[in-house]
């Protein structure tokens, strides 16, 4: 069975660039009838909260992409204890005693010996002794030992790659403070929870090349892996310093469209074109792990807001009744309502934007030389109950009375109704209108 997880850690909201990994891995799961687990990772307790972790599954229910099971690091410390004792006794982890300012400074007198700043696994030729005495001193923390040996894997996005464990430290599993490091925990839940399928962001190459061997010394089957680009800005800027305006709460406080969200991120990237989607389900159909490419990828949060306009536009008055009540309008007037205003929403706030409209007026605007043009209009313009002939007759009359015609008289009067250059068919509007048109 395919079995794939999404591994956030509860330190902030999920931002537009770790969507990437849920989606993807979400997607394999559910093409395969597999299981999609949501694990949380919150082995550190100082900058886990809890807050984070019902904000990650809030978004992620937003979104529509459900979990079959969550599992939570901070409930499995005594499997990583259980691990890290049987490494220590196949010799596969050592105690470290170096504090940051040492290792620092043997990386900078690496670094100007034009050598790469690679741990010198000193602390393997510590004595028992040694060890006794510096436990006293200060706090230690444990290291795997790589095999310096090339590891090898084909990369699900990437293709073959192959790094030399030589050219790589050996991995700090666990800190000074006890705390269980990413590198271990993630490889002892992926090999005791059986997955199978693992995407994440290219930056963690150098970490799989590690976890592959951490896994096999665990005696686990290796996963298979893909490593997707990692997201710029439109001008191939780094993301990382805007990430925190890019989360998917803020954009759900924007009013953009879950299927506009996850049409693009299931698309952008790959070699096949963006394509706007109804469900989830149809999303997963069309993804294809192998179109994407390993290039940055250029992402562009202004292209949201018109795919998102779309999707709404395109979304039947079942799946709005509920915004469209909530904004004020009759439920004898929906279905008319929103066949006039689907196609000019940004968001399904502008459905209370429009209602005040039709049901307020009082929204008009005129230029100050057609302000005699606007008096006249208002004086020829019966009130309300209006029809779909309503708008015709009322144009005739002050073209008639006015001599106006063509932009010059249809502009103005579009801006009297509605306050807006543009907009739904006036002959439609008006029909929905509820008082007699006014200025601000």
């Amino acid at each position: 069975m395919t079995i794939t997880r999404f591994a956030p850690s509860p330190t902030g909201w999920i931002h537009i660039g770790n969507l990437r990994a849920a989606l993807f891995n979400y997607a394999i799961a559910r093409a395969a009838g597999g299981t999609f687990i949501l694990r949380i990772d919150d082995t550190d307790p100082e900058r886990s909260k809890e807050e984070y972790v019902e904000g990650i599954k809030a978004d992620l229910t937003w979104l529509g992409l459900t979990w079959d099971r969550m599992e939570r690091q901070s409930l499995r410390l005594d499997r990583y204890a259980a691990a890290k004792d049987r490494l220590v006794a196949e010799g596969r982890i050592y105690e470290c005693f170096e504090t940051p300012v040492e290792l620092d400074l043997k990386r900078k007198k690496q670094l100007n010996m034009g050598r790469p700043p690679v741990y010198d696994r000193a602390a393997l030729s510590l004595s028992e002794d040694d060890k006794t005495r510096l436990r006293a001193e200060r706090g230690s923390h444990w290291r795997f030992k790589l095999d310096h040996a090339r590891i090898e894997w084909q990369d699900g996005i990437m293709g073959e790659i192959s790094i030399d464990a030589a050219s790589v430290s050996d991995p700090v599993l666990i800190k000074n403070d006890g705390q269980w490091l990413y590198t271990f925990a993630s490889v002892v839940d992926d090999t005791e929870m059986a997955v199978t399928d693992i995407v994440r962001g290219s930056d963690h190459v150098t970490n799989t090349a590690t976890q592959i061997q951490i896994i096999q010394a665990l005696g686990a089957p290796v996963p298979r892996f893909a490593h997707h680009s990692l997201l710029t800005g439109p001008g191939g800027e780094g993301l990382s310093k805007r990430l925190g305006t890019l989360s998917l709460r803020d954009l759900r406080g924007q009013g953009i469209e879950p299927m506009a969200i996850l049409s693009l991120m299931a698309r952008l990237g790959s070699s096949d074109p963006v394509e706007l989607r109804d469900s989830v389900a149809e999303v997963v159909e069309g993804f294809r792990l192998e179109s994407f490419g390993s290039a940055p990828t250029k992402f562009d949060a202004a292209d949201l807001a018109p795919l998102s306009a779309h999707v709404l536009a395109a979304k039947p008055l079942s799946e709005v009744a509920g915004d469209i009540r909530a904004a004020g309008v009759p439920d004898a007037l929906a279905e008319a309502f929103w066949q006039v205003v689907r196609g000019n929403l940004a968001s399904r706030a502008d459905l209370a934007r429009w209602w005040q409209i039709l049901s307020q007026g009082g929204v008009g605007t005129v230029d100050a030389e057609d302000a005699e043009f606007a008096a006249t209009a208002l004086s020829l313009l019966p009130d309300p109950p209006y029809g779909p002939e309503t708008w015709a007759a009322w144009t005739d009359a002050v073209k008639r009375a006015t001599g106006r015609k063509g932009r010059g008289l249809f502009m103005p009067l579009r801006r009297l109704v509605t306050g807006q250059d543009t907009g739904p068919e006036m002959a439609e509007v008006m029909a929905l209108m509820q008082v007699r048109p006014s200025l601000a």
